[in-house]
Formats: structure tokens, sequence, C-alpha cells
């Protein structure tokens, strides 16, 4: 049994998927505080050629609440129409716009205004669209998991899933010790996303954008052929 864990992320990025379609579940932390510098609520996409974020707007609150504390503010209802509005102007003649749009629009027009349910479902339906099954897991359905930290966590919750194989993103490198994993019995991976281009409007290649971007620029089929373009070290 493979598992993951990660924070919930707005839109993300390819190798986010890659991660959960590497997996046997994938645990995502809903008991994890919000922060305001990180990608939670917000992404990059392809506008003239250049980067630029897209967000979405949050309620005011303590930044000390979890993500599933979190509310997306009164102003989404009409604030989702400009995004829509700005991807429909940055990727009208993208090759795969009208597909991955109405994808869009279904993820936008969620009624769920809390801000981990929003992104959850987002997540979940790109999942779908592409053919990714591996189940999901929130982690506060876990028990006796919030109170640990760092290792000791994600040791709990390989140990209720019963998985024996651990994968993180390569960044995960200087924060595990494979040593301390094997110690509890447990196979620790880093994944490392392979060096992956496609055409942008023939504009130069802009990488890690969020999985709007990919979708507007290739298929499904053609994304399920990327998932594996990553190796495990």
């Amino acid at each position: 049994m493979k598992i993951a864990i990660m924070q919930p992320y707005f839109m993300p990025y390819l190798g986010y998927f890659q991660l959960i379609d590497a997996v046997d579940q994938f645990v995502v932390y809903d008991e994890i505080q919000y922060s305001k510098q990180g990608w939670i609520n917000r992404n990059r996409i392809l506008q003239n050629g250049k980067d630029a974020f897209i967000s979405l707007p949050l309620k005011k609150a303590s930044d000390y609440l979890f993500v599933k504390q979190r509310f997306l503010a009164d102003s989404w209802q009409r604030d989702r129409e400009k995004m829509l509005n700005r991807l429909a102007c940055c990727y009208r003649k993208a090759p795969y716009f009208a597909d991955a749009y109405g994808l869009i629009e279904n993820i936008l027009y969620c009624q769920e205004n809390n801000l981990f349910d929003f992104i959850f479902n987002s997540i979940t339906l790109v999942l779908a669209h592409l053919g990714i099954t591996t189940p999901l897991v929130i982690s506060s359905s876990l028990t006796e998991v919030q109170a640990l930290k760092a290792e000791q966590k994600i040791f709990e919750i390989c140990r209720q899933l019963g998985a024996k194989h651990y994968i993180n993103p390569i960044g995960g490198v200087a924060l595990y010790d494979k040593k301390n994993f094997s110690g509890q019995g447990l196979s620790l991976s880093f994944l490392q996303t392979d060096s992956i281009r496609y055409r942008q409007f023939g504009h130069d290649f802009l990488a890690h954008l969020s999985i709007i971007d990919v979708l507007m620029f290739n298929s499904p089929q053609e994304i399920r052929d990327l998932l594996p373009c990553y190796r495990l070290q």
C-alpha cells in the first residue's frame, strides 16, 4: 500500500496529480493552518505570454484557523464571473478550451463556500475528468492524528491506512530521513517530475502553471500520458 499526503491546493500543477496517480490512497489535510503565502487558494495561469495569479477571495478571519475553518468571501458570487471571463480571454484560442472551460465552469460554480470543501470538490472533478481513480482520504476522518507533529503524524496516518510505502514530492528531501521511516517499517520515496513541455501559443514554455493551463493545451488522454513522467528517488 502506497500513500501520499498533501495540503489542499486550488487547481494545483500537474505534479500534484502525478502524486495522486502514483499512490493507492491520497490523504488531503483539512486540519492544517491556512497560509497567506502558500498555494491553498491561489495559482498561476498563462496571460499574454507571462505567468499571472488567480485567487479565491476569502472572508477575513484569524490567521491561525485551519483550512476547513475558512470560507470564500461574499464577493465570490461576482468574482467567479470575472475569473471565468479572464480565463476565456487568456485561453480562448487554446486547442482544448471548450472542454477545459466547461470543467472549470462546473468547478467555480460549486455552491460550497467552505474553502476546504470547495477545493476538495475541484480536485475530485479534475480527477474524474482525467480518469484518475485513486481514493481520497480527508485527514480529519482519521483518529488521533491532529495532535502529532511532522514525521510522527505521517507515521500514524500510514499505520491507520495500512501503508508500507510513503511518497512525498521532491521538496521533502530536506525534511525527511529514509532511516527514520525505515525504523517504522516504511519505505520513503520522493517524486521528481520530469521536464515536461507542451506547446503554449508558441511562447517560451512556462512550467509548473496550474492544471488549468495543462487542460487548455492537452487532451485528457495526453495528460494521462504525462502522469507517469516522473522519477522516484
